[in-house]
């Protein structure tokens, strides 16, 4: 494949596909973006002879045209703005099918796809190549995406290029050699948020550090560690602030903190920035959670700026946590928790419900897990939750498992737009059954976010005048008040969002797809067995 030589210029269209339905995700994401798309569209930026757009269907709020479903007109993007190469983020598992349907239409009008992302490992390049996509991006795309543009560009041969899989004149799928990790991120440009149509973006994604030195059985993310410099990411953040008058930002290092040193080199350069521009910076983090035990790390945040930090505490069941690899124990749990709600973080718990086990000499009902997950979240005082269910996302430890033991439900059954972890997507452990689980999450959810918290904030609200009480202490005051009067407005919110979810979810066809599935891998697993000899 290659272009019209005649042209002068090219347009490259890079693709966020909308979420399937509406979840625990969908408030945020009208708030920010995804920042590996920004990152790739900004190195094609500085490609001679190309335009570059980034379209994030979760993200119209600034006079995006959409189509019937909720996601983006492409026929009337592609009328106005014709594209040259199309490409599509597939971090989301859940938001394949999407994809695969918009590759489609553009496939169909003679324009060249690509595809790259998480979901895209070995087992997925034949799925994708056979649903419209015509080059597939493994691993990370700055430098790929360059010299694949310019290969297509000149029509030169794209097996040269290393990273990316694609179908021969004789349709079987070749994959080039690996590329290796990148390490040198100085040399690429700093992420251009501007080339992201049509959004309206209030929380800004940056980053510094790429992989993660953890091993958790149900993570995407692996590999060593690699750091960019503090002074990268300060700059990144400066530079959002001036051009974009940024306030809030997410950095979305799996576990912030890894480069302890440097971290903490970097929190003292954010805190001597904000003295000096007088402005104060909104910042939230990924962190773990026996990261508590490190003062001196913690007070480097907290004067950089850092207000949340969300915290994968997963499960507080002891066997499950052994099942994931998790380096923590339930008893140590609340009083790290407890640290840093008394450093003043407010604190986003992440939880999994109902992680399969590799032994089944544990047997625990939904009723007495819940009850554990309830008493915790208490105990330990977190300011907001989200509780999902386990996803055996692709190339994971855990898919692999359950595949071996035949417990993941059939993909005609349940299809990839329900790995978001509202749906079961396996059969739990005994005694368990898949739609107590599914209840089990909104059962815990539900009790934290409640209808009643909206009278809580009229409380807060005539409250208001006893900080005079603090006036020795006002910054003390304040704190505790507002974290009050926040956690009240995010769980009545929080309801909101639940009720927004139920609705959605009774619309959905899901229950008799579950049935369904059900009986389809029962009798899959006869057949199994049946064919033994």
């Amino acid at each position: 494949m290659m272009l019209d030589s005649s042209r002068k210029r090219f347009r490259l269209r890079i693709v966020i596909p909308a979420y399937p339905t509406f979840n625990i995700y969908s408030v945020i994401a009208k708030r920010m973006t995804a920042l590996g798309p920004v990152c790739v569209a900004s190195v094609v930026n500085e490609m001679q002879g190309w335009d570059v757009e980034v379209i994030d269907e979760n993200n119209l709020r600034r006079y995006g045209p959409r189509d019937s479903s909720g996601g983006a007109d492409h026929e009337l993007i592609q009328r106005q703005r014709p594209a040259d190469i199309v490409g599509f983020y597939g971090g989301l598992t859940s938001t394949i099918p999407r994809l695969y349907k918009i590759a489609r239409f553009y496939k169909e009008r003679g324009v060249i796809t690509i595809a790259g992302g998480q979901h895209f490992v070995e087992e997925n390049i034949a799925e994708a190549l056979n649903s419209s996509i015509d080059y597939v991006v493994i691993g990370e795309a700055e430098e790929t995406i360059r010299e694949l543009l310019e290969a297509i560009q000149a029509g030169a041969e794209v097996g040269r290029v290393k990273g990316i899989a694609y179908l021969n004149n004789k349709g079987q799928v070749i994959c080039t050699p690996p590329r290796e990790p990148l390490t040198d991120f100085d040399k690429l440009p700093l992420p251009n948020f501007s080339l992201v149509r049509y959004a309206k973006i209030t929380l800004y994604p940056v980053g510094r550090i790429r992989g993660c030195g953890m091993d958790c059985e149900f993570c995407t993310v692996k590999g060593k560690p690699r750091y960019a410099s503090p002074e990268r990411l300060l700059e990144t953040i400066s530079s959002l602030l001036e051009t974009n008058d940024a306030r809030h930002f997410f950095i979305v290092d799996d576990l912030f903190g890894q480069q302890r040193d440097e971290t903490i080199r970097f929190c003292n350069m954010l805190r001597d920035y904000q003295k000096n521009i007088r402005r104060r910076l909104d910042v939230a983090v990924q962190i773990r959670l026996d990261k508590a035990r490190d003062p001196e790390l913690l007070s480097a945040m907290r004067q950089a700026g850092i207000n949340t930090v969300a915290i994968g505490f997963e499960s507080p069941i002891r066997e499950e946590l052994k099942a994931m690899r998790k380096r923590v124990r339930p008893e140590d749990m609340v009083s790290l928790a407890r640290a840093y709600h008394k450093f003043g973080f407010l604190v986003h718990g992440m939880f999994i419900f109902g992680y399969p086990l590799k032994e089944r000499n544990f047997n625990m009902s939904a009723r007495e897990r819940i009850k554990y997950f309830k008493d915790f979240i208490k105990k330990s005082k977190i300011d907001t939750v989200q509780v999902l269910l386990p996803v055996p996302l692709p190339g994971t430890e855990l898919r692999r498992r359950l595949q071996e033991q035949r417990r993941i439900y059939l993909n005609e059954d349940v299809g990839w737009e329900y790995y978001d972890g509202n749906f079961p997507v396996f059969n739990p452990d005994e005694p368990m059954t898949a739609e107590e689980i599914q209840n089990s999450i909104r059962k815990i959810m539900g009790k934290f976010y409640q209808f009643k918290y909206m009278f809580m904030l009229g409380y807060h609200l005539c409250s208001f005048p006893t900080l005079l009480f603090f006036l020795h202490n006002i910054k003390s005051g304040w704190r505790i008040w507002y974290r009050s009067w926040r956690n009240a407005l995010t769980r009545f919110i929080g309801w909101i969002i639940m009720k927004g979810w139920t609705s959605e979810f009774k619309k959905n066809k899901f229950t008799q797809r579950l049935q369904r599935a059900k009986q389809r891998l029962r009798e899959y697993s006869d057949s199994l067995k049946n064919s033994r000899p």
